[in-house]
């Protein structure tokens, strides 16, 4: 949907219609096939530079994967995933940062944790202490510096993982389901990050089974059925009025069988 900027007081003629974001990441015709199985066929999407982008749909629709082929974490079978209008390489990996439903935490401190990530991205003296500090208080961990990571709870397991990718100042934010297991409160703080994020700039893209959640966060919707991409669009739109019958029976708790796929 076009936004419309304008002057108070400037002539009618002055009015115009503000250019869509450009699309920082995008998937022309993507395909990944395993065990035999084609899992993820024939996507065709764009990620819009500074948007939240909500990815919905079943259980083993191919969220996940549709993540990880974006992040380059896996090779497509076909098709090619485009950073700023060219193949995604290192350096467009490089600028991107990916959260998971159970984080990874290294056998180390909270501290060491960030650390250890912050070094990895060839932060170093003064500004690693900084972005250390930084991220320690948005995680709202300060007092668990020195606590190994892998004892804290899950919704604090979360929140550092969540600080700790942001702390490494990606331009894109990979979040795969990040609050599937936790309760209303880490939920909301977690979000909370998320927002955060975003309002500093972060490209997000989220997926979720969550409706509440998208209705939350999402600005763009993106919604997969049986590996395929079925319906796009603003976010509050698709959840309110889904053109895809797919989406409808979702969204309505219904089961979707598609005897095409």
């Amino acid at each position: 949907m076009l936004e419309t900027e304008f002057n108070v007081g400037a002539p009618a003629t002055a009015w115009r219609e503000a250019a869509p974001p450009e699309a920082l990441l995008q998937a022309r015709g993507l395909c990944f096939d395993g065990g035999g199985k084609r899992l993820i066929d024939g996507i065709d999407i764009d990620i819009r530079s500074g948007r939240r982008t909500i990815v919905m749909g079943a259980n083993g629709t191919g969220k996940s994967l549709l993540l990880r082929l974006l992040h380059g974490l896996i090779r497509p079978t076909k098709g090619e995933v485009l950073w700023r209008g060219r193949p995604l390489d290192r350096r467009g990996r490089h600028a991107q940062a990916m959260v998971f439903q159970r984080p990874v935490m290294l056998r180390r401190s909270v501290l060491a944790n960030l650390r250890f990530a912050l070094a990895v991205r060839g932060f170093t003296g003064s500004e690693r202490s900084v972005r250390e500090a930084k991220a320690m208080e948005r995680a709202r961990l300060d007092g668990l510096a020195t606590r190994p990571a892998r004892v804290l709870s899950a919704g604090e397991q979360q929140r550092l993982a969540v600080a700790r990718a942001l702390a490494c100042a990606p331009r894109a934010l990979f979040l795969d389901e990040p609050t599937a297991s936790l309760d209303p409160v880490s939920t909301h703080a977690v979000e909370q990050l998320i927002r955060e994020a975003h309002a500093d700039g972060v490209t997000i893209v989220l997926a979720t089974h969550d409706a509440g959640q998208a209705r939350r966060l999402g600005d763009d919707l993106i919604f997969m059925h049986a590996g395929r991409v079925v319906e796009t669009g603003c976010a509050s739109h698709v959840l309110n009025t889904p053109r895809s019958e797919a989406a409808r029976a979702w969204l309505e708790g219904r089961l979707y069988l598609d005897s095409s796929s």
